[in-house]
């Protein structure tokens, strides 16, 4: 059995046994006597590591996010927003929630903290929202004040005109960049391509008239910005960044660009990883490099076409593309700049380590941890830490973990 270190900062901390990846083997035992008491290293081409449980039994943990004082808040897919304090998971979820509808892929979502949290105590949870009789549900925002471990002055701020009866595909990712804008996904809700061009390009995700398969950029109130790409067009929702997407789910802004980089779900195969720029067009279901489920019959009409992004990087067969993070800490060094994106495929359960050139394009990948955890969420600690939610399909307890230097 994996051996993941306990921190010693707090004596109440849990633990709990992580399986080790079979490919693991050998090398840990080279690096074994360099690691911390009861830790098993874990090598990789820059830096040696250990897994450190930070808090365990979660049911489907979704998102991370962190407080000047030290809390750790981790949303549930069921609908609860946890509290891990001093290295313990409160027993108590904070509440009120609104009433999510947690079926399939849907529940409580993301969880994202305001910049300016010291001052103003605003926190926002992204959602899947039902209609009256819960026949359909979309993806929804909603900003609270966190007061004493309750939410206070609950709001909704943002619907996505995104409605469908399927439970899946509801993007949901959050991020705000440097400026305050808060970027959020929205997924096409499993809307079924098919056709030829003309079938493929009425699909939601190219009709900017509604939120199928987009990347939004709000006010922290849920308002447009002005500078918005398609603000006064008529053509699009005003609130549309950039569209053409099937399911973001990794959502991370670079730290000295700006640019806002998203990991997103293609169908059998073709994952993607995407710089979103404004007013563009990424091309599901037109263009892509996946299959059809089941069958493996082709979906695009090409994997390229006039006026339609391509990836920076795509992945054949897919990895079941999860959260998204830039590396800007002092814990790992060697690592300053590189973009680390979780996995969630059953052939593809790992952290893929991706770093830029000059140029700002993806130079080089390396898999960590595979075949070990599947992974939610991937967030930088204010401590220079890698943090990863680790989720299970059937929604048997898991933890949230750390990555921790080993030298």
């Amino acid at each position: 059995m994996f051996a993941p270190t306990v921190s010693t900062r707090s004596s109440s901390r849990r633990a709990s046994a992580v399986q080790a990846p079979v490919w693991l083997a050998a090398a840990a035992a080279l690096a074994i006597a360099a690691a911390p008491a009861g830790a098993q290293v874990i090598q990789s081409q820059q830096h040696d590591f250990a897994i450190e449980i930070v808090a365990d039994g979660f049911e489907n943990p979704w998102s991370i996010a962190f407080l000047p004082d030290g809390d750790i808040l981790v949303t549930e897919r069921p609908g609860r927003l946890r509290i891990i304090r001093d290295g313990e998971l409160l027993p108590d979820s904070v509440g009120p929630m609104p009433a999510v509808r947690h079926e399939g892929q849907g529940g409580l979502q993301e969880v994202a903290v305001h910049p300016d949290f010291e001052s103003n105590r605003l926190i926002y949870l992204s959602y899947a929202k039902g209609n009256a009789d819960n026949t359909e549900s979309t993806t929804a925002l909603l900003r609270a004040r966190l007061e004493n471990d309750a939410l206070h002055d609950i709001e909704e701020i943002f619907e996505a005109n995104a409605w469908g009866e399927r439970a899946g595909h509801y993007g949901a990712k959050l991020a705000f960049d440097a400026d305050g804008y808060l970027f959020i996904s929205v997924g096409d809700r499993q809307f079924v391509p098919q056709g030829e061009l003309d079938d493929l390009a009425a699909h939601p995700a190219q009709n900017p008239m509604t939120h199928h398969g987009t990347i939004l950029r709000l006010h922290d109130d849920g308002s447009v910005p002005d500078d918005n790409p398609f603000v006064g067009s008529g053509d699009a929702l005003p609130e549309i960044w950039s569209y053409g997407h099937r399911n973001p789910q990794g959502l991370a802004i670079h730290p000295e660009t700006g640019a806002v980089w998203t990991t997103e779900h293609g169908p059998q195969g073709g994952d993607e990883l995407n710089v979103s720029r404004p007013g563009l067009n990424y091309g599901w279901p037109v263009i892509g490099y996946g299959v059809n489920y089941r069958t493996g019959l082709g979906i695009h009409v090409a994997p390229h076409r006039e006026g339609m992004e391509q990836p920076e990087v795509f992945w054949v067969p897919s990895i079941g593309a999860s959260g998204l993070a830039f590396y800007d800490g002092d814990a790992f060094p060697m690592w300053q700049g590189n973009l680390f994106a979780g996995g969630l495929s059953a052939d593809h359960q790992r952290l893929s380590r991706i770093w830029l050139n000059e140029q700002g394009g993806v130079a080089h990948r390396e898999p960590l941890l595979a075949g070990d955890l599947r992974i939610r969420d991937v967030r930088q600690g204010p401590d220079g830490y890698i943090y990863l939610a680790v989720d299970n399909r059937v929604g048997l307890p898991t933890p949230v973990v750390r990555l921790v230097p080993a030298d």
